[in-house]
């Protein structure tokens, strides 16, 4: 399965030269990439390692290819990095718990960083969504409530790379999290524990407290990781 070393390094040669037209400005978001012929011409490479190049960036979620119509930088890559993740999550035969950490570690500052940066229109729908939460006994729709909040909260820090990476990282919990959410609401006061915990998190954004914000969301993880990682 060993490729010859030099094809290898042609064809990383030739990613470089893509990514070095991003980090230049010659690419942008959604942008459409030159032609195979071009690129042979432009990167002096043959097609076979534009080719590999080009599926390479395809895997990471760099580009994307569309039928008929050639190879583009991706406009979102908010999803891009969760396949790379768990693949390396299964091959390090890491533990949950692991993840759980690297979350909490990443979503208490990112809600003291939304504390700071919210604006008007974000503390909207993060009250929307909690309101919803209160008033659905549908454990499956507050289930999809509950991710999105987060997420609200994560693209209220204004941060691309803390949306992208916590994106990545609660994918690789939702697995079990449905699991959790039962274990926790077979105590029917945990119900209304959870639903304080997001109108306390509300609150501090609204007041805009960094340091609130911080500690509540990392009471509410704590409390929530507990049943996570209980048999």
């Amino acid at each position: 399965m060993d490729a010859p070393v030099k094809n290898t390094r042609v064809y990383e040669q030739v990613i470089e030269e893509i990514k070095e037209m991003i980090v230049s400005g010659k690419l942008k978001k959604g942008d459409k990439l030159p032609p195979e012929r071009e690129l042979v011409e432009q990167l002096q490479a043959s097609r076979a390692s534009i080719r590999e190049a080009l599926k390479a960036l395809q895997i990471i979620g760099l580009i994307e290819s569309r039928q008929g119509g050639g190879n583009y930088i991706r406009e979102s890559f908010e999803g891009s990095l969760f396949e790379p993740l768990s693949i390396m999550f299964s091959l390090q035969n890491s533990r949950p718990e692991e993840i759980l950490e690297l979350r909490k570690i990443i979503e208490v500052e990112t809600a003291a960083l939304a504390a700071k940066n919210i604006n008007d229109e974000e503390l909207i729908e993060i009250k929307c969504i909690i309101d919803q939460i209160k008033e659905s006994y549908d454990e499956e729709l507050n289930a999809k409530l509950d991710k999105e909040l987060h997420y609200k909260i994560a693209n209220a820090s204004g941060n691309f790379l803390v949306v992208v990476i916590l994106t990545a990282v609660s994918s690789l919990v939702d697995s079990f999290i449905k699991d959790a959410r039962k274990r926790i609401l077979t105590q029917v006061e945990n119900r209304e524990i959870l639903i304080e915990h997001h109108e306390n998190l509300y609150n501090a954004l609204l007041e805009h407290n960094k340091g609130r914000a911080a500690e509540v969301m990392r009471k509410h993880l704590d409390f929530v990781n507990e049943y996570l990682t209980s048999k």
